[in-house]
């Protein structure tokens, strides 16, 4: 059984110094990770499992040792000390279902709510008895021809957090959490397989897609016949996309080109003309000037040189990003400062 190792990041913002710690998941091969939105040491992975001769991957919550958690009081100095294990806290449904894709966290919830995709299955879990059980509340199943699998999925933050967004293939689905059917369905988003989604977080009808054509296209849900926007500035597979959580006009991207874009979507973002300004304290000549912002492409970073499988923004710092590669290469990044004062000022 392979053995894998979390490394939970500490990252000194003022002097730019990162510091490790090292967790064992000695289930085997890791192959997704979701962190708790309500416990900063619990969280979630897929991972890969033999059993009767067959490879299938799982998923189980986990926690990990309070002094490992973010903000714990283990010192940097310790960080050579020997890995810890992770507490199982529970298995995600049996292996019936299928090989678990990815796990979504109910965005705004206390922690309770997850979804795994399983092969064609949908499956909504209530977590139990401080997450030692996972009770499967209900669930849906992809029909159609051939074998339909789930490749992602993502729950919108909108809606009461009643939607979640999946990818089978090229298409991308709408469902309702409360009913578990589908709500709208993207048949063709993309020209090959879809890689990874995110929503908007101020917009709430604004879905973000990007896949194995090197595109990243922009829906709104409600009118899914033509995408919003389309961006083609990636060279090979795109294999994620995220808005920022406070700027939403600030999107990153990473592809197997070995590159991380960010891009500046000020048109169809929540503020697209900039910061609203009151039309008396603008003169003529100021109101004749300001034309619309355009989209463009704020920064192309190069520090990667393998395939770029995951990019995300820190969740404590709107400003702070970062990339993984498949060479084990993480690198944290700022937006750049003229940009950040322009947003804020």
């Amino acid at each position: 059984m392979v053995i894998a190792h979390i490394h939970v990041i500490d990252f000194d913002d003022e002097n730019n110094i990162i510091n490790k710690n090292v967790l064992l998941h000695q289930a085997g091969e890791i192959w997704h990770i979701s962190a708790s939105p309500a416990d900063k040491g619990v969280l979630a992975t897929c991972y890969n499992k033999t059993a009767d001769g067959k490879v299938v991957t799982c998923a189980a919550v986990w926690r990990m040792p309070a002094e490992l958690e973010p903000g714990g009081h283990e010192s940097p100095e310790d960080a050579a000390s020997p890995a810890h294990a992770l507490e199982l806290l529970c298995h995600l449904g049996p292996a019936a279902h299928g090989s678990t894709a990815c796990v979504a966290w109910e965005p705004a919830g206390d922690g309770k709510r997850v979804i795994s995709l399983a092969d064609n299955h949908i499956l909504l879990w209530d977590l139990q008895e401080s997450s030692s059980q996972a009770v499967l509340a209900s669930s849906a199943s992809l029909e159609g021809k051939g074998q339909l699998k789930f490749t992602t999925g993502r729950w919108s933050p909108h809606h009461n957090c009643t939607q979640v967004a999946t990818a089978n293939d090229t298409a991308v689905r709408g469902w309702d959490t409360r009913t578990m059917s589908q709500i709208y369905c993207i048949e063709s988003a993309h020209g090959q397989l879809v890689r990874d989604l995110d929503f908007n977080p101020n917009k709430q009808y604004y879905l973000a897609s990007c896949g194995d054509d090197c595109r990243v296209k922009f829906w709104d849900t409600r009118n899914v016949t033509e995408p919003v926007k389309t961006l083609e500035e990636h060279s090979h597979w795109v294999w994620g996309v995220r808005y920022n959580h406070s700027h939403d006009q600030l999107v990153l991207t990473g592809s197997s080109d070995s590159r991380v874009i960010l891009s500046n979507m000020v048109s169809i973002s929540s503020e697209p003309f900039g910061h609203l300004v009151d039309d008396d304290d603008l003169s003529e000549q100021e109101e004749r000037s300001q034309e619309p912002p355009q989209d463009s492409v704020i920064a192309t970073y190069e520090e990667h040189e393998d395939s770029v499988y995951a990019v995300d923004w820190s969740s404590a710092d709107p400003w702070l990003f970062a990339s993984l590669s498949y060479d084990g290469r993480l690198v944290i990044n700022r937006v750049p400062r003229a940009l950040k004062y322009h947003i804020l000022l």
